[in-house]
């Protein structure tokens, strides 16, 4: 029996686990470590999740302890069972783990995917903010409008009680207090619901899979930072970023969704320089010869934009976009750019709690505030670092109505963005192909 530490994000690594490793005699999961979303360690994974071979559960630990917990419980294998990392940061971790005589392990899609009774869609892509959320809903509207009853399932974000989060459906915005969403869970969940289409989401992919394959047509698969499916596509659709050219290569398991990738879209090229563009669009043709390619953008809208017009403004960027993401702005930049916003009010002086710490974990947020809010606290932290900056108004650039969720006692407008594509052939092609073929 060979002893394993999972290394994760309350994601990816639950899923291997679930699906590889539950009731698998040949090892013993001794310990999960955990990274990337803030007081997601210090956990278990409970017994009842964990299956008759961990009767008191598996515990979660900080990753900063992996060597401590190679040397306690003399483990054989570290599993790494995260997204969006680059090379340098795996390569680095493997030697982590060598260095203290452990075998450093990389689950591929064959062991992973489970295997659906109706056809898959699957968006993913090459990095976060890429604009799978966008595509998401791009491709759901696509479905709805040709008849089909599609269901959303969602890569995990659960980072709350895990017995409580084995598998959750949501079909309207009451489902998201029900379940205590986070401001990320709202994010994804509630442009989704808007559209009349049901999301699952959870822990237990079997579990989830079992349900939502019962109620659709259409299964899409809603991906997470750029890791690959959970589920066998039928067709699979991923996201390149024309402002982060070269990413595609360099980040796991990025490349893998490239490699895989029945369609590579090629996202923000209406805010990207040609140069970039062709350098990712001669990237996909070097790896992945065989994908379609679709070239798109991402414009911004905003119905209250003189509110913006030669104003100090505070930007309030996606989360997940420019911290893990790396990216140095977003959809709220360009908004302030396109309607002629006088200067862009730094909120590092005025950042609290949580939110705080945040920005100095990720030094490249620079003048902008990301929209951090895996619970309660951070919520809370949020809305008093928005109030306490000096500002004429704020920029809301987040999937979600911030309104809606913290008081904002300044103005406000609220900007939107949605995928565009340009050119031929586009996503209805080749969903309408699609389509026919499953026929």
């Amino acid at each position: 029996m060979r002893k394993a530490i999972i290394m994760g994000a309350a994601g990816r690594d639950f899923h291997n686990y679930n699906v590889f490793f539950r009731n698998n005699k040949s090892y013993k999961v001794v310990a999960f470590t955990a990274t990337q979303i803030p007081d997601i360690d210090r956990r278990t994974y409970p017994a009842s999740l964990a299956g008759k071979l961990y009767p008191k559960g598996i515990p979660i630990h900080p990753e900063s302890k992996l060597e401590e917990l190679i040397r306690k419980h003399d483990a054989h294998v570290v599993v790494f069972s995260y997204s969006d990392v680059s090379y340098r940061h795996v390569m680095s971790t493997a030697s982590r783990a060598a260095a203290m005589g452990a075998d450093f392990m990389l689950m591929g899609p064959e062991c992973c995917m489970l295997k659906a009774k109706v056809p898959v869609i699957a968006v993913c892509a090459v990095r976060t903010g890429c604009g799978k959320s966008q595509t998401t809903r791009r491709v759901a509207g696509i479905l709805l409008n040709r008849g089909k009853k599609v269901v959303v399932v969602r890569h995990p974000m659960p980072y709350g009680d895990l017995r409580r989060q084995v598998w959750q459906r949501f079909e309207s915005t009451s489902d998201l207090k029900k379940h205590k969403c986070t401001i990320e869970e709202r994010e994804e969940y509630e442009p989704l619901l808007r559209l009349g289409v049901v999301v699952y989401a959870g822990v237990d992919y079997f579990e989830i899979l079992r349900r939502a394959e019962k109620e659709a047509e259409v299964l899409l698969w809603d991906g997470g930072n750029n890791d690959f499916p959970f589920y066998r596509p039928d067709l699979h659709v991923v996201l390149l970023d024309a402002l982060r050219p070269g990413d595609e290569l360099f980040y796991y398991p990025g490349e893998v969704n490239l490699r895989m990738a029945d369609v590579a879209v090629i996202n923000k090229i209406d805010s990207a320089d040609l140069e970039s563009v062709e350098e990712v669009r001669s990237n996909v043709v070097a790896v992945n010869p065989r994908a379609t390619i679709i070239d798109a953008a991402s414009p911004v809208f905003c119905t209250q934009s003189h509110k913006i017009r030669g104003k100090r403004v505070l930007v309030v960027e996606d989360g997940p976009t420019l911290t893990h993401g790396e990216m140095g702005f977003g959809a709220g930049v360009v908004a302030a750019r396109k309607f002629g916003a006088k200067e862009l009010v730094d909120p590092r002086p005025h950042a609290v709690g949580s939110i705080r710490k945040a920005i100095e974990d990720y030094p490249n947020i620079g003048c902008l505030l990301p929209a951090a809010g895996y619970g309660a606290e951070q919520v809370k932290d949020l809305e008093k670092t928005i109030n306490k900056v000096d500002c004429d108004c704020v920029i809301v650039a987040t999937p979600v109505d911030l309104a809606k969720v913290i008081k904002i006692k300044k103005p406000s407008v609220r900007v939107t963005y949605e995928l565009e594509e340009i050119g031929k052939p586009d996503l209805e092609d080749v969903i309408g192909s699609f389509l026919s073929r499953e026929k």
